[in-house]
């Protein structure tokens, strides 16, 4: 059995070092993904507090969010609620040259929307059984589709409902919904093994991300996606600035005399 590397602490430093080189890949990647006009969706799944907004953040944090998109729905409109339950998702797919990245997506209805009573049986049914044949219409339309569910521990995920709880910088992120999940551990466990048991095939499979380590699930995660991802370096020409006219002599300072400013504090 290979040894649980997710239990071994990791230093910041190794950490920044490592995600910025890995961050400066999915510059390279950014710039084949224009070039040859591909298209990404990748899904982010889990429980509360399984880590996907701190992921989907290192994922983004260096690159364009014009080819990079996040996509992290609210909750759905009384109009949406009338539609066909994948409708609302399909206008945020991805154009030529993009990635979208999912923060929750249409497999809302195989967790939160089936354990917390927000769908009934029949349409949760329904849901698992026409998903992989929607996803198979995605797929061969041309979208790479990677599907990744964070897996966090009992405990973890207990620690970090704590935390938010103490900490306001974090508490906007305990809404009520999580505080009503919380004692059903078991049914979203169930939830999720017959979402992967309809759901996790051949042309669409899941991938589980381990994230009680989050500075390694961050890691790994990026380095999946340069993996999956077909791309190579694009050459790009050497760039110089050119002198800048002084035509006029104009004065920068002078013109915004009697402007308004920010206070510099700092």
């Amino acid at each position: 059995m290979a040894p649980d590397t997710q239990t071994e602490p990791m230093k910041r430093k190794a950490y920044e070092k490592e995600l910025r080189r890995l961050q400066a890949q999915l510059c390279i990647l950014q710039d084949w993904v224009k070039q040859e006009g591909t298209r990404v969706v990748v899904v982010f799944e889990g429980r509360d507090a399984a880590g996907k907004g701190g992921t989907i953040r290192a994922i983004t944090e260096r690159v364009s969010p014009r080819v990079f998109r996040v996509v992290a729905l609210p909750a759905p409109s009384d109009r949406e609620k009338s539609q066909m339950y994948l409708q609302r998702y399909v206008p945020h797919f991805p154009a030529a040259g993009e990635i979208v990245l999912f923060d929750r997506s249409w497999y809302n209805r195989a967790g939160v929307e089936y354990v917390m009573g927000f769908c009934t049986p029949e349409e949760h049914d329904r849901f698992l059984e026409g998903c992989p044949v929607f996803e198979k219409y995605m797929v061969e339309s041309g979208i790479l589709l990677l599907k990744i569910w964070l897996e966090v521990g009992k405990e973890e995920q207990q620690r970090r409902f704590e935390a938010r709880i103490d900490d306001p910088l974090r508490q906007w992120k305990l809404s009520p919904m999580d505080i009503k999940s919380w004692t059903r551990w078991n049914d979203y466990s169930q939830a999720r093994d017959k979402m992967f048991a309809a759901t996790d095939t051949q042309h669409a499979p899941w991938f589980i991300l381990r994230s009680d380590n989050k500075k390694k699930a961050r890691l790994n995660c990026i380095r999946f996606l340069l993996e999956k991802i077909p791309h190579k370096r694009v050459k790009r020409p050497k760039v110089e600035l050119p002198r800048r006219s002084n035509r006029g002599g104009y004065d920068d300072e002078a013109s915004l005399a009697g402007r308004n400013f920010i206070p510099e504090r700092y």
